[in-house]
C-alpha cells in the first residue's frame, strides 16, 4: 500500500508539473525587436489564436520587409504589456493601408514563433 501511494503522489507531481510548465510563456529572439528592452523579441509559445482586440498607433511602416512598428496596448492573449514594438502582417498589403500616426485596432499571435498581425482594422 505504502509503494502505491508513493507511486500515485509521484505520478501527480509530474503532472502538476508538465501543466505548470507548459503554462508559461516563453522569452526567444529573433530578427525585429522593439524599443526598451535590449533588442529582444518576447513571444509567447505558440497559442491558440484569440480575438483579443488591442489598440495600437502606427510608428513606422516598412513595407520592404512586411513589417510595421506599433505603440500599443496590453496584449492579453501573448501575455505581453503595452509597449513599441515591430510585428510582421499576415497580409502584406495591409502595410498599403497604414501610414504613421494612424491608430488601429489589432489581433496579434504567435505565428511560427514571429508575432505577426492577423487581423487590423482603422480605429473608430
Amino acid at each position: 500500500m505504502k509503494f502505491l501511494c508513493k507511486q500515485s503522489l509521484l505520478a501527480l507531481a509530474v503532472v502538476l508539473s508538465a501543466n505548470g510548465f507548459a503554462a508559461e510563456p516563453a522569452v526567444m529572439g529573433g530578427a525585429g525587436g522593439h524599443s526598451g528592452h535590449g533588442g529582444h523579441d518576447h513571444a509567447a509559445m505558440s497559442t491558440p489564436m484569440s480575438s483579443t482586440w488591442t489598440d495600437g498607433q502606427v510608428k513606422k511602416v516598412d513595407k520592404a520587409g512586411g513589417k510595421v512598428t506599433l505603440a500599443h496596448g496590453p496584449l492579453e492573449n501573448l501575455g505581453m504589456p503595452a509597449m513599441t514594438m515591430i510585428f510582421r502582417v499576415q497580409d502584406k498589403a495591409w502595410l498599403g493601408q497604414m501610414k504613421e500616426g494612424d491608430k488601429i485596432r489589432f489581433v496579434a499571435d504567435n505565428v511560427n514563433n514571429v508575432l505577426t498581425i492577423v487581423r487590423f482594422e482603422a480605429a473608430r
